[in-house]
């Protein structure tokens, strides 16, 4: 299980348009890293458009954002290019890292169980250390969540 204070589990996972990559290839930045439960969906593109919104304000605080959910390269490809997101989008098909991270769980959704992603956010400081964890985010007033947790990795909190 990925805890604070912890090593961050490292993977490679295809990006939108296929190319591998790496949580260690984010070494050196601050990395928030996003797991959500499908692209083009309400939620899904509200907490989206909210990260796009930031960019600027989170790459101030020498950070990246990167999307998991376990949609296809397509999916992700479509969905960028729809709201022009500016950060990587990732495919975790097999719900491999998913499951590494303790997001992939039984939802029920209308009476139907069935597994997905639990909408959650793992904020990782430039070494690779887990600094914060959001679980069963709520997306209204997220991304203030994130920055404040990115302003305590700069103080050293």
């Amino acid at each position: 299980m990925v805890e604070v204070g912890k090593k961050a589990p490292d993977f490679v996972l295809p990006d939108a348009d296929g190319r591998q990559v790496s949580l260690s290839d984010f070494l050196g930045k601050n990395v928030v890293l996003y797991f959500y439960p499908k692209d083009n969906t309400p939620g899904c593109t509200k907490e989206a458009v909210a990260f796009r919104d930031s960019i600027k304000t989170i790459e101030d605080k020498n950070a990246v954002v990167i999307g998991i959910s376990l949609d296809d390269e397509a999916s992700h490809r479509k969905f960028i290019e729809k709201y022009s997101l500016p950060f990587v989008l990732l495919s975790d098909k097999e719900a491999k890292v998913s499951t590494e991270y303790g997001v992939y769980k039984e939802k029920n959704m209308y009476g139907k169980k069935k597994m997905g992603i639990e909408r959650s956010t793992f904020i990782i400081d430039s070494k690779g250390i887990v600094r914060k964890i959001f679980r069963k985010v709520k997306v209204d007033g997220h991304v203030d969540q994130v920055l404040k947790a990115l302003d305590e990795i700069k103080e050293g909190v």
